[in-house]
């Protein structure tokens, strides 16, 4: 039996991360829990997986956690705050840790656990993206495992199952297109945030589905599957494929293409993130390749998506760049939410931010230089909004 720990239990990762556990009780187990600030679901969550720990982020509702269970038979350990959290990464004998807690906010828990020779089923991007330059060495003293747990790149990591090394010659990563594949490009000035919701294939929280809208989360990908898998920049491609069932590809030296293909279900790359090496048995809607029907294929259009160019040039730039990239895009999709920016200025307001912070970027930056990029970043995204129309449009960040 696996011990888990898991960071954003009550979010979708986490959601469906504890369904495959209640549905393999012989096979996993819960140790720790970890939540942003829905108390009436961690509860639930504590009584049904009687967790040995638990932390919620909002320390403020600290107090009504308890209550929620203080009729328990069993009390396990209640922490709160940012430091609840690591606390709660780094604890006891889980064996895996997934991550689930979304944006930069990861970062440092996952860090705590990897110092704390966990495996890491990897489901926060930013782990990688923003803190590449610090978690990579950091995985390699600790010799511990990371496992990628989103779509994408759990389906490069098991076509590479068996491939000797240096056989990969490319990654082909596959993107829905999001809510505007199909919009013209002149139209994208009268987006609406109930437009940028309108996901064609998936049913994912709302900044994340602006990304997939802006093709930000792809470019984030690539970012990601640089570190991950090795590959430079110009091996990693997107593209769009509108019905999701091919999750991505590789190609290996001799021009052999091999991919993964099911169903768009979260669950899958996490059961085999928590499973691996084996597979295991589940009653899930089988692929059916009829069923299915046509698989269409095409180049992403860079007029759309700027936001995709963008992390391209912010991945070669390196550095702390990408941790840039990230917090910008964070804030600015904020921004696009509560309606004060339009969505054209999602890609603006990041561009002018990386351009700005191009000067000052460190190529072999430490975990503070990262986390206080991440926060100049933010800021600056504010900036940036009174100064859209005098910015020029470069993409090159040096």
């Amino acid at each position: 039996m696996k011990t888990i720990t898991l960071l954003g239990s009550t979010g979708s990762i986490g959601t469906q991360t504890l369904d495959i556990v209640a549905n393999n009780p012989d096979k996993f187990r819960i140790v720790g829990l970890a939540a942003g600030n829905n108390v009436e679901l961690l509860a639930a969550q504590i009584r049904q997986f009687r967790p040995s720990i638990a932390a919620i982020c909002a320390e403020e509702k600290l107090p009504a956690l308890k209550e929620a269970i203080a009729d328990l038979d069993y009390q396990p350990i209640l922490l709160a705050g940012d430091a609840g959290i690591v606390e709660v990464a780094r604890y006891g004998d889980a064996e895996t840790v997934v991550t689930g807690i979304v944006g930069c906010a990861g970062l440092l828990p996952t860090i705590a656990a990897i110092e704390a020779g966990k495996d890491i089923a990897l489901a926060n991007k930013e782990t990688l993206i923003a803190g590449g330059p610090v978690v990579l060495p950091l995985i390699e003293k600790y010799g511990i495992k990371l496992l990628p747990a989103d779509s994408e790149h759990s389906a490069i990591f098991q076509c590479l199952q068996g491939v000797p090394k240096g056989g990969l010659r490319k990654i082909l990563l596959t993107a829905s297109g999001g809510a505007f594949r199909d919009w013209p490009t002149e139209k994208l000035a009268e987006v609406t945030v109930a437009d940028a919701l309108k996901h064609p294939n998936w049913s994912m929280g709302r900044k994340i589905t602006v990304d997939s809208a802006t093709l930000m989360n792809k470019g984030l990908e690539v970012i990601e599957a640089h570190f991950l898998f090795g590959l430079d920049y110009k091996d990693i491609e997107i593209v769009i494929h509108p019905q999701s069932i091919i999750h991505s590809l590789i190609e290996l030296q001799d021009t052999s293409v091999l991919a993964q293909l099911g169903w768009p279900d979260m669950r899958l790359p996490l059961l085999y993130a928590l499973s691996w090496p084996e597979r295991i048995y589940t009653d899930w809607e089988r692929l059916d390749l009829v069923k299915a029907g046509n698989l269409t294929f095409r180049e992403p259009d860079h007029k759309k998506y700027p936001c995709m160019q963008l992390a391209y040039a912010a991945g070669k730039a390196g550095g702390s760049m990408p941790a840039v990239l990230n917090a910008a895009n964070e804030q600015a999709v904020a921004l696009f939410l509560s309606e004060k920016i339009s969505y054209l200025d999602i890609a603006r307001c990041i561009e002018w931010v990386c351009d700005r912070f191009s000067s000052e970027n460190r190529s072999n930056p430490n975990l503070d230089d990262i986390l206080v990029a991440d926060q100049w970043a933010r800021q600056e995204v504010l900036t940036a909004t009174k100064n859209l129309e005098s910015h020029p449009k470069i993409i090159s960040f040096r």
